[in-house]
């Protein structure tokens, strides 16, 4: 027996000899393997990856519209920091309490889930690591012994390359949580209408419960399951020492308070084109409360005039940064009625919103002043003939006033005296981008919008006197390459207009007239109203912030109601008196660039030497004073009486220049002395139609010195007659085009040119 035994052992001891070389090999084999397989390349990026929807935060970081990614789900990727800590302590808790201790794999859950399954005879519980469900979530192993060795492979290869906290961070970004919600912030958002880092403790812990059996226990359709997994990870908490028992008790009492939430949808429009260029987290210049709160005062003026109009647009700009704090395309983005129309950018005739431009070029270029009298009277340019929106006129008026109460003639007559390429120059260097065709095109009536413009374009363009002249497009996302500035319009040119166009605002009492200090910062505003009424506009600024508004229907069908005063200014002015007023000063400081000048009281020019009356006025400092007063003149023969004079029509109106005809043989003194000719009728490219009726085709010939000379009159280069303050001329009309030329006794001639159509028909074909 005892020899059989030693043989035995002997033989063992030979075999073991033998194959030991091969043992060691086949060790040694396997731990090569092992670490090749450990050190062998891996792409990470492909386990870290996530499906993002893209979102369209404000400023300040909060959801301001939502898309769903490519799998129509709804995943918000956020980093670990972002996350309450108490969520991340629930999911470890529940899901992997030995997280931060095992290298990807979890022997001793390992062999928890062997005996539970064995003893049980039936799957009880697995032994996935969160590294492991990582791996599982990318490379979709199936369920089975072979899938489940190569996620045990890959998460011990993937833990040797990424923090604990980076894989931590992954799983809460894509794991389910019940219907088309991926990651942890979707689901606080759905079920509690807050951020993931705003979770309290009870709502953390029914989150980091569902991942587990996310369609099961989904708490809007199954609370009672959903609030018994919740109490299970409070208890798992507790035991892993996350919390204590006070806190597991409380939490433990709360109701479950989830429903369901609508994702945040502000500022549509401007969400969908962002979206539609950047995916992922877009960060705009807006403001949500400042957004949420023009939406409403939008959607409430047009609910206020149901029937008038059908729709508004507000864009609001912090001044000094020129980013845009709010964006509203539409009073209703749901309205059937064009409410999907971004009218923010839509073109539209901007009526009286681009005066002060016009007025601003005209002082930049020293040929305007604003304490300077204009007239507003008729104005006749053949076929176009200006009138104020009221059908009135106020005769003698300063340039500043002119402005301030919006007259047509008088900023038609300053265009025509700034010239329309440069002040089509500007228009476009301030980017209005719809200006499209030549200058001529617009004509003098572009003063007055025969033109279209965008709200944000001229938004942008208020921006700049706001900015004091210095131009820069209005940004809607941070971060975007922003053009340096542009200089477009002096400082001092700027101060004047705010000068002019400061004003109270509707409701409000006007600090010229009320001497006691105001609380309410200072602002200026100008409005603007389509020919016909189609459309209202109001803007309204200092030096922090600039509100714009549109209000009208999309397809430009006409209201009464659409005046920019009575409905687009109460809107801007509501808008503007909601807003934080900030740190910086709300209105500019002079800093030397305005001063007092001496200029006539009667022709509001700086004074000339024979002017009697004289006043102070504040005009830019940088403005030449080369054109002075020339309407006064002493009385021949040695007088000391200073008389005046006027010229005869408000075309061509300049009180610096006045156009004068010749005496023969008279001093410079006496030629200085004589108003200037012009003629009044027929007007330079009037146009006439025959009616063919006895002696209803003449035209009576007026000039502006017929009730004081004889005048000489010539129709196509043939003497035609002579009229006299007692005998005045006509002239019988004939088809055709015609020139006539009016000369007086001291040599002076004015000249205009006429048309004469045989019926009205040949005008509408031709047209």
């Amino acid at each position: 027996m005892k020899r059989s035994l030693k043989s035995m052992a002997r033989a063992i001891y030979e075999r073991y000899r033998r194959w030991k070389n091969h043992l060691l090999c086949a060790l040694a084999f396997v731990a090569f393997a092992g670490v090749a397989a450990l050190l062998w390349p891996m792409d990470v990026d492909s386990y870290l990856r996530t499906c993002a929807s893209t979102e369209v935060l404000d400023r300040s970081g909060r959801l301001m519209y939502a898309f769903f990614n490519e799998d129509e789900q709804w995943c918000f990727p956020r980093e670990l920091h972002e996350i309450s800590t108490r969520l991340v302590q629930a999911t470890v808790a529940v899901e992997d309490q030995r997280f931060y201790r095992h290298p990807g794999v979890d022997p001793a859950a390992i062999v928890r889930a062997a005996w539970q399954n064995a003893t049980q005879q039936r799957l009880v519980s697995g032994a996935s690591t969160l590294t492991m469900q990582v791996v599982k979530g990318a490379e979709h192993t199936p369920r089975s012994l072979a899938g489940k060795l190569v996620q045990t492979a890959q998460a011990v290869r993937l833990e040797c390359r990424v923090s604990k906290d980076r894989i931590l961070e992954t799983y809460l970004n894509t794991a389910p949580y019940g219907m088309n919600l991926v990651g942890c912030e979707a689901a606080a958002r759905r079920y509690f209408g807050k951020p993931a880092r705003e979770l309290t403790l009870a709502e953390a812990a029914l989150i980091a419960g569902l991942p587990k059996a996310p369609v099961q226990l989904m708490p809007l359709k199954y609370p009672k399951r959903a609030k018994a997994r919740r109490n299970y990870v409070l208890a798992r908490m507790l035991a892993e020492g996350y919390i204590t028992k006070d806190q597991h008790d409380r939490a433990r009492g709360e109701p479950l308070g989830v429903r369901w939430h609508e994702l945040p949808r502000f500022s549509p429009h401007l969400a969908m084109r962002l979206s539609a260029a950047e995916r992922g987290r877009i960060v705009t210049t807006l403001d949500r409360h400042v957004q949420s709160t023009a939406e409403r005062l939008a959607a409430e003026t047009v609910r206020n005039f149901a029937g008038q109009f059908s729709n508004a647009a507000v864009i609001v700009v912090d001044v000094p940064t020129a980013c845009v704090l709010a964006w509203v395309g539409s009073a209703d983005f749901f309205s059937n009625s064009g409410g999907q129309v971004d009218v923010c950018r839509a073109p539209r005739s901007p009526g009286s919103a681009l005066k002060p431009f016009v007025y601003a070029l005209a002082m930049e270029n020293h040929c305007l002043y604003g304490s300077e009298i204009l007239l507003d009277n008729t104005l006749d340019y053949g076929r176009y003939n200006p009138e104020n929106f009221d059908l009135n006129y106020r005769g003698l008026v300063s340039a500043s006033d002119a402005l301030k109460h919006s007259l047509n003639v008088p900023a038609v007559t300053v265009l025509e005296r700034v010239g329309m390429e440069p002040t089509y120059a500007l228009f476009r260097d301030m980017g209005l981008s719809t200006l499209t065709q030549s200058a001529d095109y617009y004509g003098l009536g572009l003063t007055l919008g025969s033109c279209e413009t965008r709200l944000d374009e001229l938004t942008g363009a208020y921006c700049m006197l706001a900015n004091l002249g210095k131009y820069r497009r209005i940004a809607v996302t941070k971060h975007a390459e922003v053009p340096p500035a542009k200089q477009l319009l002096s400082r001092g040119t700027c101060l004047k207009i705010f000068e002019i166009l400061e004003g109270p605002l509707p409701g409000e009492f006007d600090r010229k007239e009320v001497q006691t200090a105001s609380a309410v910062p200072r602002v200026c505003w100008k409005t603007g109203t389509s020919t016909g009424h189609r459309d209202a506009w109001a803007f309204v600024f200092n030096r922090q912030y600039l509100v714009g508004v549109w209000v009208g229907n999309n397809d430009g069908r006409p209201s009464k109601w659409l005046v920019g005063a009575q409905v687009a200014l109460p809107l801007a002015a509501r808008m503007f008196r909601s807003l934080e007023p900030h740190n910086d000063p709300d209105w500019p400081e002079p800093a030397g660039d305005l001063h007092e000048v001496a200029v006539c009281a009667v022709s509001g020019l700086p004074v000339s030497s024979w002017c009697v009356r004289t006043k102070r006025a504040v005009m830019p400092r940088n403005h030449y004073l080369n054109r002075i007063c020339d309407m006064h003149y002493p009385l021949p023969g040695g007088a000391h009486e200073v008389v005046e004079r006027w010229p005869g029509a408000a075309k061509g109106w300049d009180l610096a220049r006045i156009a004068l005809p010749v005496v023969p043989g008279g001093s410079e003194e006496e030629n200085r002395r004589v108003e200037a000719l012009r003629i009044l009728a027929p007007s330079d490219k009037s146009e006439y139609v025959l009616t063919n009726e006895s002696n209803a085709d003449r035209v009576r010939l007026l000039s502006s010195l017929d009730d004081r000379t004889p005048l000489h009159w010539y129709l196509n280069d043939r003497y035609c007659g002579t009229s006299s303050p007692t005998d005045p001329l006509f002239i019988d009309l004939a088809p055709g085009d015609h020139k006539l030329v009016c000369m007086a006794d001291g040599g002076s001639v004015d000249e205009v040119a006429f048309k004469v159509e045989q019926s009205l028909s040949s005008i509408l074909f031709r047209e």
